[in-house]
């Protein structure tokens, strides 16, 4: 038997060493090893009572609306208003050279005194005239001409205090003042512009905004079934009123945090387009709501009882039905049709499909592959980002 010298004992712990390495390389997890479960947002089934919600497009008006006219011919001398303010009835906006209307109003009183002068003299006559007639010192016609005198001067007194009167009011016109209390516009003329002249012409706008009218339409048909669910008291009402309550959806999707009440129907159906004309009152205190603007109308009907609410992300809808993903205990993925009662607020209504508790995908969908998946469901938050796929283990590189 031959003896192995020391140097080649050492070769040989040297290739053990390496053969016990490379062992220790192999994978961890064996043959059974691979990718974990990839992470899904879902959301819990919780059923309830949820209001049923009818959304129609609709555009705002103000409650009253007057247009500021000059009705005093004449230069505009000044504007007594900041454009855009709120202001009230009877406050000064404009103010119109007066002169001229000062002028016939003293005219006008100086007429007046003239006529009561008159007056004062033909009724001293006519009285003197009456015992002088009851004693045949003068003749009955002279008495009936001072009585007719005196007729006279007082219908001048009439005619003279109604000339004093209109050439008042044409004084007053002079200043122009808000016929309503409202949000003012812009000025339509500046100081220094000539008013009046053959017409009335228009100084501003005001509108007054707070309450609000919001205008929509709706088919006759609807229309009907709107007044048999308020009838049969399925519509949502304004506390203390018979009148059903509505909410506003402005532009950007945020809503009016006043409830409005519906006021009125339109008393005919357009012929062209079948609809019927319907508005609501809406308090606007703070002045957010502007006219013009357009607006979604929210009507909430009777409550539906079991009902589901779930993101409209997380419901698949096509000509063969809508359907969710629902995710079982064991982690499992498979496609469930269900039964849709209409939107509200970005979220679809679920009557029927769905049990407590059951777990619906929300967002993932894009880690799905082919045939049976196993997922990780974590909790969904609306408006956060969707979970990121794993990506997948780089080989190493020798």
């Amino acid at each position: 038997m031959a003896v192995l010298q020391p140097r080649s004992l050492a070769f040989l712990l040297v290739i053990s060493t390496l053969v016990a390495c490379g062992d220790s390389s192999a994978p961890a997890g064996g043959p059974g090893g691979g990718m974990p479960p990839a992470e899904v947002g879902v959301v819990t089934v919780a059923p309830g009572d949820v209001g049923l919600v009818t959304e129609l497009p609709g555009r705002l008006e103000a409650s009253r609306v007057a247009q500021v006219r000059a009705r005093a011919a004449g230069i505009v001398l000044q504007r007594l208003f900041r454009e855009g303010s709120d202001v009230r009835a009877g406050q000064p906006l404009f103010r119109i050279d007066s002169a001229p209307y000062a002028a016939s109003y003293a005219s006008a009183q100086a007429g007046l005194a003239k006529a009561q002068a008159n007056a004062a003299q033909a009724t001293a006559l006519a009285q003197r005239y009456k015992p002088l007639v009851e004693a045949n010192a003068i003749s009955k016609q002279d008495y009936a001409n001072a009585v007719a005198a005196q007729g006279t001067a007082e219908a001048d007194v009439a005619a003279g205090r109604a000339a004093v009167q209109t050439a008042g009011i044409n004084l007053g016109y002079a200043n122009v003042m808000a016929p309503i209390s409202g949000r003012i516009g812009r000025a339509l003329v500046t100081e220094g512009a000539l008013v009046g002249q053959g017409e009335a012409t228009q100084l501003a706008l005001i509108q007054q905004i707070d309450p609000m009218y919001v205008n929509f339409t709706q088919s006759s048909t609807e229309v009907l079934e709107l007044r048999r669910a308020l009838e049969a008291g399925r519509l949502k009402r304004v506390a203390g009123t018979q009148a059903a309550s509505v909410r506003v959806v402005l532009e950007d999707g945020s809503e009016h945090p006043r409830t409005g009440r519906m006021l009125f129907s339109d008393l005919s159906v357009d012929p062209t387009s079948g609809q019927v004309t319907l508005r609501a009152e809406v308090p606007n205190p703070g002045g957010v709501l502007l006219p013009g603007m357009f607006v979604r109308v929210r009507l909430e009907q009777a409550q539906a009882g079991n009902a589901i609410l779930l993101p409209q992300q997380a419901v698949t809808r096509s000509t063969q039905g809508d359907s969710v993903m629902v995710v079982g205990a064991d982690g499992k993925v498979a496609p469930r049709p269900v039964k849709i009662g209409g939107d509200q607020r970005g979220q679809w209504v679920i009557l029927d499909g769905l049990k407590a508790g059951e777990q619906v995908m929300v967002d993932g969908f894009q880690k799905l592959r082919p045939g049976p998946n196993t997922v990780k469901p974590v909790p969904w938050k609306a408006g956060a980002a969707p979970a990121a796929a794993p990506a997948a283990s780089a080989p190493a590189r020798s």
